[in-house]
């Protein structure tokens, strides 16, 4: 787990934030802080692997800030203004993100942020990865080796699973794509994405899973055919 530091000092864009990271596999929210000061003695008592930095922030500018860390965690500038983004890469931040930021572009920048290495000790098989989604006031585990295929319901997906369960919940198709972030998941169509290792038959028309016939789209038909073939 990346344990995340939140630098921000509007409350609204601060609890976007903290809700984004809640929501992300692989991440754990430390703290919040309302300006650089504050982050810099949280800093000295707690360690953190990545900071969401906003820029213009009170009394110490963000990028003056990070100027000032001799060994920073990694950073992820959030800001409102594009102008900044030159210097921000100079002092070597992992990605920016202008406001109002989107999940979908904040997973993407999450892809990018280095994992922690696992110590030598840890068990040698694969650790199964999951997920918590919000289904109807509870959050729902669901394993991403379970995940047979996923439908679009336009603001929502239904998520259908090897024991012969489905759940809906509120993500789009690319959102979700993004998060499982793993070549395993395939998107045949503007409507499904199905998991590669679960196929069981497939034409030049349409894909097999779990038993059911899923259509691959005509804008998807060249790339799908070549991953599978």
């Amino acid at each position: 787990m990346l344990r995340c530091l939140i630098v921000e000092d509007e409350p609204l864009a601060a609890e976007i934030l903290q809700d984004y990271i809640r929501d992300a596999p692989g991440l754990e929210l430390a703290g919040v802080c309302p300006d650089a000061l504050f982050a810099m003695e949280f800093l000295q008592k707690e360690k953190i692997d990545v900071i969401f930095l906003d820029i213009h922030l009170p009394k110490l500018k963000g990028l003056d800030f990070l100027k000032t860390l001799n060994n920073p965690p990694q950073v992820i500038l959030t800001t409102a203004y594009h102008q900044y983004a030159l210097e921000g890469y100079e002092l070597n931040v992992i990605d920016y993100l202008l406001k109002p930021i989107e999940f979908s572009r904040f997973l993407k920048a999450v892809q990018k942020l280095q994992k922690p290495i696992k110590s030598e000790f840890a068990p040698s098989e694969k650790e199964r990865i999951f997920y918590f989604f919000n289904v109807n006031k509870k959050r729902i585990k669901v394993y991403f080796d379970e995940i047979l295929y996923i439908e679009s319901l336009k603001e929502y997906v239904r998520i259908f699973l090897s024991d012969n369960r489905s759940i809906v919940t509120k993500f789009q198709l690319g959102e979700i794509h993004d998060l499982l972030n793993n070549p395993n998941f395939l998107r045949i169509h503007r409507s499904f994405l199905i998991a590669k290792d679960k196929i069981t038959a497939y034409t030049s028309n349409e894909v097999e899973v779990g038993g059911k016939a899923l259509p691959i789209g005509r804008s998807y038909r060249e790339e799908v055919l070549h991953i599978l073939s």
